[in-house]
């Protein structure tokens, strides 16, 4: 039976303009941080021990480092809001926006809000949403999805960018050239932070110590989404606390390297509480959406724990062969590649996402650029676990890929193997069978159907039977 997913994949794997797009820009963001990394490796693997360290050690102590989080943000004047789902999350946004009567909401670039389904969600009430990065702007105004965490439309090309800004800006006159579509975006932009009466942005490291949030951005639309409007929100999964301001610098170095091989990005903000009374600029208000979705039930399985390490660098994603020929659509999920495979079945259940399992070579190139060192291969390993099997795990849908006549082959596998007159005649059948099994298959199997069988001449089937037939002793 071929599944939507399967479609999904299918259909990717003909969007010949969307592959070479994709592979063009992960191609340059790979050679961005290698380059990054060449003279520097001993000090990359030394940073990246103390990264994994810091996020380990973040998540080991989420519940108290939650709790110290709200205190200090409750101090500075910042107030915290908890959301365990997502229509929690979306509803405390809604709340805040009604408060302030405000039917206009400017956003910076945020994974947790295309988690919650944002925009949409805020449209259905009657009030405007607008992407200010600008990727995220091109994808809005494309109505698509993110394909990418860091480059969220790295699938479009200048020209697919330049017909759609020429669409939605008709009096713009249409060019090609990538600085002046980016300055005509900015333009148009300009006017929207000026009026917005609240702001929209996602954090990157939330600092329970100091109760800091902490924003990395390369536009500063992040920097304008937060401080020009009057109220500023902010979204944020819990797992994104540290616990001491100086647990940041050596995570920022990692993630900027790894996400786009910069050094340094051109914004880091920086933000501690509402305007003051002698400041002349900031919000008036700050508020903080915390928001679960399963991530506390992530953190209470001690060998899925590592996935809440993640700093959204897209690194995986960069180097996953797989993510290289279908993309992120195909993936049909708010993240995709590795980390999103690993990720979004266990927040949103295997029965909804198990089959993201099996799109993996476990070839580990994934867990070999993590700056924090997330085993993605030994997760995707124990989610395929728990995706065949009804045990009393906690992840939701466990079970759900379950296959009795799978089942039942792979009992009568495990059968033979553990007698071993019963295997060598099965194997000696099957051998002397192999052309006519050949032909089946390539009828049936789309494997096989693009493969040869391999030939077998007379004195190797002749070596292969007396082998078996000496096993048989």
């Amino acid at each position: 039976m071929t599944t939507e997913f399967r479609k999904h994949i299918q259909h990717a794997l003909t969007q010949r303009e969307v592959q070479v797009n994709t592979k063009n820009v992960i191609n340059r963001l790979r050679n961005h941080r290698r380059a990054a990394l060449s003279d520097h490796q001993a000090d990359w693997q030394r940073l990246r021990r103390q990264s994994t360290a810091i996020r380990t050690h973040a998540v080991d102590k989420l519940p108290q480092l939650l709790e110290l989080l709200e205190d200090k943000l409750t101090q500075n004047g910042i107030r915290v809001h908890w959301a365990e789902t997502t229509e929690q999350a979306n509803q405390i946004v809604l709340t805040i926006m009604q408060q302030h009567n405000a039917s206009f909401v400017i956003k910076g670039k945020s994974m947790v809000s295309e988690e919650m389904g944002l925009n949409h969600y805020l449209k259905a009430h009657g009030i405007e949403c607008l992407e200010s990065d600008l990727g995220e702007l091109i994808i809005q105004l494309a109505n698509e999805q993110p394909s990418h965490i860091i480059v969220p439309a790295l699938h479009k090309n200048r020209k697919q960018i330049a017909r759609l800004f020429h669409t939605y800006f008709p009096a713009t006159p249409y060019t090609e050239d990538i600085n002046a579509l980016a300055q005509s975006a900015r333009h148009f932009l300009r006017h929207k932070f000026a009026t917005a009466p609240v702001g929209l942005t996602g954090v990157n490291f939330m600092v329970a110590e100091t109760g800091t949030l902490c924003l990395v951005e390369n536009e500063g639309n992040g920097r304008m989404c937060s401080s020009v409007p009057s109220v500023h929100i902010a979204v944020s999964g819990i797992e994104k606390v540290v616990e001491h301001l100086s647990d940041v610098p050596p995570l920022l170095r990692m993630l900027t390297r790894s996400a786009t091989g910069q050094s340094i990005t051109t914004y880091f903000n920086m933000i501690s509480s509402p305007r003051k009374p002698d400041e002349k600029d900031g919000p008036l208000e700050v508020h903080l959406v915390l928001l679960d979705n399963g991530r506390s039930r992530i953190y209470n399985d001690l060998e899925l724990r590592d996935t809440l390490n993640c700093i959204r660098c897209g690194a995986c994603m960069n180097h996953c062969p797989i993510y290289k020929h279908i993309g992120g659509h195909a993936y049909q999920t708010v993240i995709p590649g590795p980390i999103g495979t690993i990720l979004e079945p266990q927040k949103s259940g295997l029965n909804l996402y198990g089959e993201l399992t099996q799109v993996s070579t476990l070839c580990g190139a994934c867990r070999e650029v993590c700056p924090v060192s997330i085993p993605i291969p030994k997760i995707i390993n124990r989610l395929r676990w728990e995706y065949i099997r009804q045990s009393a795990c906690n992840i939701p849908g466990a079970g759900s890929g379950k296959k009795k006549t799978e089942a039942i082959v792979w009992k009568i596998w495990a059968w033979s193997c553990v007698h071993p007159v019963v295997y060598n005649r099965i194997g000696r059948t099957i051998t002397n069978m192999r052309s006519l099994i050949g032909r089946i298959l390539k009828k049936i199997s789309a494997w096989t159907a693009v493969r040869s069988t391999p030939k077998l001449t007379k004195t190797t089937l002749h070596e292969r039977l007396k082998a078996l037939k000496i096993e048989d002793k």
